[in-house]
């Protein structure tokens, strides 16, 4: 195809600032996720409640208003690039549905497991992380794998803001080329490039723990 041969470079850089987007959303979304989801079962009740507004605040806002929101109003007191602005606000918004997900899968582990390692000595965040966290990991895996593949889908939100992803490069292609139709299925492919290969890891990693246990 003409059109992918004579544009391929661009192709490839927007590839990149996605692929590098997802990455670092994805692995600051878990670790926020996780951190807000463990806030949510705390006893004390103060912590449950900023755990339970952060959560409410960025799954009902849409990713498109966080993203202006850090893109206009935050980066004039803190320098942050179209990328920055759209990869924060990827990873803010897919980790308050990380932190649900999470959450679930913890309440869904037996509540005498606590009890028990605590029983034989354990602290709470001992138990959380050696006992109930791994549990509630296999459980909430299938849901984890479909925000995953979301986020990476979400990812062109940085289109809006200059982020010089995938979707912003096929914008300024078919802008210029007129081509349309074919730049966005060109597009579509670099997608589903990241995508399939991570959906097949996530269901094979489901099987393997399935059997496993």
């Amino acid at each position: 195809m003409a059109l992918l041969e004579n544009n391929f470079p661009t192709f490839m850089q927007g590839f990149g600032y996605t692929l590098l987007s997802s990455i670092i959303a994805l692995i600051g979304s878990m670790i926020l996720g996780t951190g807000f989801a463990i806030m949510q079962i705390m006893p004390q009740v103060w912590i449950r409640k900023i755990g339970n507004i952060y959560v409410q605040i960025f799954r009902n806002i849409p990713l498109l208003v966080i993203t202006f929101f850090f893109f206009l109003v935050v980066s004039k007191y803190v320098k942050m690039s179209g990328f920055t602005s759209g990869t924060v606000a990827l990873m803010l918004y897919t980790s308050a549905f990380i932190a649900e997900t999470v959450r679930a899968g913890i309440l869904s582990v037996d509540a005498g497991q606590m009890e028990g390692a605590r029983a034989n000595g354990l602290s709470f965040g001992q138990a959380l992380r050696f006992i109930i966290l791994p549990q509630a990991f296999r459980v909430a895996l299938p849901s984890l794998g479909n925000q995953f593949i979301n986020l990476v889908k979400n990812s062109s939100i940085l289109a809006f803001v200059g982020g010089l992803d995938l979707m912003y490069q096929g914008n300024m292609i078919a802008a210029t080329t007129f081509e349309t139709f074919s730049t966005y299925i060109v597009v579509g492919i670099f997608y589903l490039i990241i995508t399939l290969p991570l959906s097949y890891y996530m269901q094979h990693l489901e099987r393997k723990l399935k059997h496993a246990a």
